[in-house]
């Protein structure tokens, strides 16, 4: 998967969960910047965080990397 894509998954997921990005970024420790970043897709994110990231929200890491849409249905 792409990181642009990859980064639109987290975003989607994350505001889904009803984080909003300094409350996720502090949750995962990493800096507001990172999280942009990496939801973006102009940054890559190591596995270290993305284990962080699919903990965090309770999803499953075939749920993150899925190319289906993201719903509110699908919790």
């Amino acid at each position: 998967m792409d990181r642009k894509r990859l980064g639109r998954r987290i975003k989607a997921f994350r505001k889904l969960k009803g984080y909003t990005q300094i409350s996720f970024a502090k949750e995962i420790g990493v800096s507001i910047a990172v999280l942009g970043q990496v939801e973006r897709g102009t940054k890559d994110a190591d596995d270290e965080l993305l284990t962080k990231i699919v903990n965090t929200l309770a999803i499953s890491w075939g749920e993150l990397m899925l190319e289906e849409k993201v719903q509110e249905g699908d919790f």
